[in-house]
């Protein structure tokens, strides 16, 4: 057991912010800022850059849900932009900002163990359902004052590699640490209502807003995820952009004891 005393902290970035040089700016800086009362632990996502290295490549995909279809041929591309340039990217960034970060995925120490996703009884082919996240290694790594950035690139139970939805990877790794709060930083201020954001969602209002199709595409997974991890015990999840991490805006959604 470790004796980490700091609350925990997850941030979970969105793909469409990991080559934003502004918003890595702004995201290092509140990471410092975090860090004075928080240990913090980076999962980001890399959807943008996936879907254009399987352009450039001329290599197809299809979303189902939310969720990028993932065969054997692009299994390789998305180890290449999110264990590569994406998680390499950040680590630099924040390293060159004064935070002692360390680059990981999933598969690294077995932090993220996963089984095969289906959705409706329909495989996505190599993409992974979190099983069990190796919490205890992460509280260690916390616990010398650094600061993991993880790629959801993630182990199979069967020993393969597998691409795991970086929302549900954070929700994972919030549950394992017993992080008192998951941030999930998008470039959406969050769940948007009639043109405003909603400050706080009960887990019976966030199903109501899909099934009415209020909210749809990449918001479900998050919201899913949301719910997910304050059913576990995690006090609160956010859904925010960069403003709303330095300020404490966005939408939470808040567990119904």
């Amino acid at each position: 057991m470790t004796a980490l005393t700091k609350p925990i902290l997850v941030l979970k970035i969105g793909g469409n912010q990991v080559e934003d040089e502004v918003f890595l700016a702004g995201f290092v800086q509140a990471v410092k800022g975090l860090l004075a009362e928080y240990a913090v632990v980076v999962v980001h996502g890399g959807g943008k850059e996936i879907g254009e290295i399987h352009e450039r490549l001329g290599v197809s995909f299809e979303t189902v849900e939310g969720l990028r279809a993932t065969s054997e041929d692009s299994l390789r591309l998305v180890e290449m932009a999110l264990n590569g340039s994406v998680n390499t990217r950040l680590v630099r960034w924040l390293v060159n900002g004064g935070v002692d970060a360390l680059g990981l995925s999933g598969v690294d120490l077995a932090l993220i163990r996963v089984t095969p996703l289906l959705i409706n009884g329909r495989s996505l082919g190599r993409v992974g359902q979190v099983r069990t996240v190796n919490g205890e290694a992460l509280l260690q790594l916390l616990d010398l004052g650094l600061t993991p950035v993880v790629s959801p690139v993630s182990l199979g139970e069967d020993g393969l590699a597998y691409n795991v939805n970086a929302d549900h990877a954070a929700a994972g790794i919030a549950r394992a640490v017993e992080a008192a709060r998951l941030i999930f930083v998008s470039n959406v201020p969050g769940v948007q209502v009639a043109g405003r954001t909603v400050r706080a969602l009960t887990p019976g209002q966030v199903e109501g807003l899909i099934s009415d199709g209020v909210v749809t595409g990449g918001m479900i997974p998050k919201l899913r995820s949301a719910l997910e991890t304050v059913a576990s015990g995690v006090a609160q999840a956010v859904i925010t952009d960069l403003v709303g991490l330095a300020s404490g805006g966005g939408t939470t959604v808040i567990r119904q004891d």
